[in-house]
Order: structure tokens, then sequence, then C-alpha cells
């Protein structure tokens, strides 16, 4: 694995991970749902809207883009 591929793969683990305990704890304050459908729920949520990291090998070298549903496209990162 390069250093770029490393870094997409702690961006996505990083993002999935705050966005999956944010969810989790709205999905227990504001529904009604119990047991191990608020992990369920949140796990779900969050792999949906939560951005996609990867590193690609271009003619100028390895770059390191984002895809995420709220922006518009393809974003290279750094």
């Amino acid at each position: 694995m390069s250093k770029l591929q490393v870094r997409a793969f702690l961006y996505q683990l990083g993002t999935f991970a705050i966005l999956f305990i944010l969810v989790r704890f709205i999905v227990a304050a504001y529904t009604g749902l119990t047991g191990f459908w608020i992990p369920l729920t949140a796990f779900v949520v969050a792999t949906i809207i939560g951005p996609k990291f990867q590193a690609v090998k271009t003619k100028d070298g390895e770059k390191l883009f984002m895809k995420w549903i709220f922006v518009k496209g393809i974003k290279e990162i750094g």
C-alpha cells in the first residue's frame, strides 16, 4: 500500500466513525428504535452519506480523490 492509499483508508475510516457515532446518538435520542436496530440504522446511514476516498495513479503521479453526495462531481484532495 502506498502512502496515499493509507491516507485514503484513514480518511474513510475517520469520516465513517464520526458519522456513525453522530447518527447513533441522534437515532437513539429521536426515534423509538431499540436494541440492535440503533447501530444497524447508524451503520446504513453513515455508509450512504459518508464521503468516499480513493488514491488513483494518474500520468502526473498518484493523487487522492473524494466523492460525496453533498458535493457535485469528484474532488481532488491535496
